[in-house]
């Protein structure tokens, strides 16, 4: 009884040490991992991180930048910018961009639609654009409809504060060699803008 009982012992000290020495090592390997994992992902998460978020956010100023032709501010904390200004193949040249309101209430736009009686129907809008060609010595008014409606943007129900708002504007196309016009509407200060042909 006595061998079996030292036996029955041993055996059983035997099991708690091999499930203690393999709790132990499973632990072990377990928080020597977890512990590798984010020092790994701390040491390269920041440079790594650094150099995506760096990467994007070069990206994201250089394409804004390169995006934009001209930026002016003027009237009542509004600034207007010019993105984009193509020549299409029917004649004409399209601009576009946006407008943001940076005052403390919103914007109508009464004085972007001209001081015109035809461009009145086109209510809170850019009909009042023009470009200029000071090379050329030319003006080139926004194309109308044969109801006086302007081919542009309108700011329906004006642009509220804090609110950035996309406008575009049709014109005559100036001649092939004119690359650089003047965009002036309202009481904002001219906008130079270089003209690109359209696909």
């Amino acid at each position: 009884m006595n061998i079996r009982h030292a036996i029955k012992t041993r055996r059983a000290m035997t099991a708690v040490a091999i499930t203690t020495g393999l709790v132990l090592t499973v632990a072990g390997c377990g928080g020597g991992g977890d512990d590798d994992k984010p020092k790994t992902e701390k040491s390269s998460t920041p440079s790594g991180g650094k150099n995506d978020a760096g990467g994007e956010k070069d990206k994201e100023s250089r394409e804004p930048a390169d995006s934009v032709l001209a930026e002016v501010k003027g009237e009542q904390g509004l600034s207007l910018k010019v993105t984009s200004a193509k020549r299409d193949e029917g004649g004409f040249l399209t601009v576009e961009g946006t407008v943001t309101n940076g005052g403390s209430k919103a914007w109508v736009a009464a004085s972007w639609r001209g001081d015109e009686k035809e461009l009145t129907k086109n209510g809170g809008s850019i009909a009042g654009a023009s470009l200029v060609d000071t090379e050329g010595k030319k003006k080139y008014l926004i194309l109308r409809d044969t109801e006086g409606r302007c081919l542009c943007t309108r700011f329906t129900g004006g642009v509220l504060s804090g609110q950035t708002v996309d406008w575009f504007a049709q014109f005559p196309a100036p001649p092939a060699e004119t690359t650089k016009v003047d965009f002036q509407v309202g009481a904002m200060p001219p906008a130079s803008i270089e003209i690109s042909e359209g696909e």
